[in-house]
């Protein structure tokens, strides 16, 4: 199972640098449009550059979910390592839920937007509004690795610190 996390984690970083790319290039083309007269000024490319912008946050929160590398606030004082234990197994939890919030939420979000259609582009909706539950099912995903790992005691844990 590691195997297959492993690979749809290099596929979403693969995604992660296409969407880089994916906005770079739109916004590059905008600041050229506004600075010379020999580039054409088109219209898509504020909406291709805003799609991106939101599939590089939820993609990044992904990843950032499967590398450790999330916001992490210490309130509570080093403690004994089995009561640090729980309390991360309570904060993957809490994470969990949170993940079940987006896979939820989302699903009925994406299904608003389903029918909809960009102004400019024309572009399907569903594209941009597919990302939060997208997002959720892998934040689900990740954050059963990680209370796997941690319960099992597992010393494979690759990235990040906890």
């Amino acid at each position: 199972m590691r195997f297959v996390l492993d690979w749809y984690y290099r596929i979403l970083q693969f995604a992660l640098t296409t969407m880089l790319v994916l906005l770079l290039v739109p916004v590059s083309m905008q600041i050229l449009a506004r600075f010379s007269e020999f580039v054409p000024r088109y219209i898509w490319t504020e909406e291709v550059s805003r799609f991106a912008f939101i599939w590089i946050i939820m993609l990044g929160a992904v990843v950032a979910i499967r590398d450790k590398s999330h916001l992490v606030v210490d309130v509570l004082p080093k403690m004994r390592p089995g009561i640090e234990k729980c309390l991360t197994v309570l904060t993957l939890t809490a994470m969990f839920v949170a993940g079940c919030f987006f896979t939820y939420g989302g699903y009925h979000f994406s299904r608003f937007g389903a029918l909809q259609h960009s102004e400019l582009a024309g572009l399907p909706m569903l594209a941009i509004y597919i990302a939060w539950p997208f997002m959720g099912v892998s934040w689900l995903v990740f954050t059963i690795e990680q209370i796997h790992d941690h319960v099992t005691d597992n010393k494979e844990c690759r990235h990040g610190t906890v």
